[in-house]
């Protein structure tokens, strides 16, 4: 019994087009979008050093208040999340903190929010991605009793060196005041 020539060719490119879409660990990575994948380049252990103003949107004279320690980003669910685990000391003390990073596909943007270990309070999401190399957030909040808007950037300065920035407006968003810098170099393991 012969088999058609055609009919092979049929079955053979058949399994060979099963085979390429089957859903594997190395498919389903190439599959997700590049947004998604937009905090890959964090995950690992930092040196950390921070800047914090000391009383934002005060109106009084800046006074920097310095940290030193490390910051450590570990994925999440496929590294659709990650979280950084943060703390650092200096003469005015010690923060310990987190930041929860969720991507959401539907929008595709990320939510970052941070708590502080103090409080245990999550403060409100700042929400936005990365364009050009340099990922912009937004958000609400308040400074004590007043609203404020609140701008997170994030800036590779090279594999293994990253800026944050954190700054705050009092008028929806047209004065800025930075009021947290922190220069993170990767620590090789």
């Amino acid at each position: 019994m012969t088999v058609p020539y055609k009919r092979i060719l049929t079955v053979g490119l058949s399994a060979l087009l099963l085979i390429a879409t089957a859903v594997s660990p190395a498919a389903s990575v190439a599959s997700v979008p590049d947004a998604q994948r937009a905090f890959d380049w964090e995950i690992g252990t930092w040196r950390s050093t921070v800047r914090v103003l000391a009383e934002p949107l005060s109106g009084s004279a800046d006074q920097w208040l310095q940290f030193d320690g490390t910051s450590t980003v570990r994925p999440l669910m496929d590294r659709r999340a990650n979280v950084l685990e943060f703390a650092v000391s200096g003469p005015n003390g010690r923060i310990d903190a987190l930041n929860l990073r969720l991507y959401e596909p539907q929008a595709q943007r990320w939510s970052l929010t941070f708590v502080n270990m103090r409080d245990g309070l999550l403060t409100p999401a700042v929400h936005g991605g990365f364009r050009d190399g340099v990922g912009e957030f937004h958000g609400d909040d308040r400074l004590g009793d007043r609203p404020i808007k609140v701008r997170f950037l994030v800036v590779r300065q090279g594999p293994d060196v990253a800026r944050f920035e954190q700054a705050f407006s009092a008028d929806g968003g047209t004065t800025w005041e930075t009021n947290w810098v922190a220069v993170d170099h990767r620590i090789r393991r």
